[in-house]
């Protein structure tokens, strides 16, 4: 790994910041300045710098935005703990602030992927379309798994534990590669210096903020977000990685087999062989295919 090329984006960003709720948002932006939006929204631990991958293999003339959550990338870092509800606060201050007047298509992975569909419940006149990639909710919690919640947070809060850092990038890009089978060295390299900044020692250190390690002492309850999920109105795509560790075995009791059917109401579902949950990452050209085919354009 050592000396691997770095990836060379085909597409240079525009990068701006924007006040979201008193908080400092770093946005990337792809594309004609005019025409229709598709908001991209990552994962928890990632940034919006590496949907570069995608954007380069999509059509040259979507516009494309692409934001860093609070607390990740280049935006601003909160006081304390992060809850779950202000994503989606801070998705519909964004849209608001950009596109007062319009609806907007979203695309979104993992953990962005959750808050899209949220958003699409809630705001169905914001949305015209919304792809998922992997966006499956997470295991539902029982009551009694509170107290034990509530006592971890508590630990973690007065303990808090900062990321790994590293010698260099191409240390992390080895680690990525290790976890991510099919990630190009090229490409783990790039998502290795997009995650990292140089603290004061000279190390590389993440730039997530240390507080998304804490649990959420809040139990997820499965029953609402299906009931989100069942009052979207705009058409869905549901992207899956076949060797994403979602299917394992012990992962996948928590999905639902007739997830999409019992779900949503228009719901395209389609599978992506040899990648795994980083599927953007790893085979972006398979994942742009799809999505040009689900969005279009008039």
């Amino acid at each position: 790994m050592a000396g691997a090329e770095t990836y060379r984006p085909g597409r240079k960003p525009r990068e701006y910041d924007q006040s979201l709720r008193g908080v400092r948002y770093r946005l990337r932006e792809w594309g004609p300045e005019a025409g229709r939006p598709i908001l991209l929204l990552h994962g928890w631990g990632d940034c919006g710098a590496t949907w570069q991958f995608l954007v380069d293999q999509l059509p040259a003339e979507w516009r494309l935005i692409a934001p860093d959550w609070r607390g990740f990338g280049d935006s601003a870092w909160n006081h304390g703990a992060y809850w779950f509800p202000d994503y989606l606060a801070d998705l519909d201050a964004l849209v608001a602030t950009l596109f007062p007047e319009r609806a907007v298509e979203l695309i979104g992975h993992s953990m962005g992927g959750n808050v899209a569909t949220l958003f699409a419940a809630v705001r169905p006149e914001k949305v015209l379309k919304l792809a998922s990639l992997e966006g499956f909710g997470l295991r539902d919690m029982p009551p009694e798994k509170a107290p034990g919640r509530y006592r971890q947070w508590l630990d973690e809060v007065h303990a808090a534990e900062p990321f790994q850092s590293y010698a260099d990038s191409a240390a992390l890009a080895r680690r990525l590669v290790r976890r991510h089978p099919h990630l190009p060295l090229s490409h783990a390299q790039f998502v290795a210096e997009a995650w990292t900044r140089r603290d004061e020692t000279g190390r590389l250190v993440i730039k997530t903020d240390p507080g998304h390690r804490w649990v959420n002492p809040v139990l997820y309850r499965r029953a609402e977000a299906e009931a989100c999920w069942q009052a979207i109105e705009a058409p869905v795509l549901f992207l899956m990685a076949r060797d994403s560790h979602f299917w394992s075995a012990e992962a996948a009791r928590f999905i639902d087999p007739d997830y999409g059917a019992t779900h949503y109401r228009q719901l395209r579902e389609q599978w992506l062989e040899d990648c795994g949950h980083m599927f953007h990452w790893e085979r972006p050209e398979a994942v742009a295919e799809v999505l040009a085919g689900f969005f279009g354009r008039d």
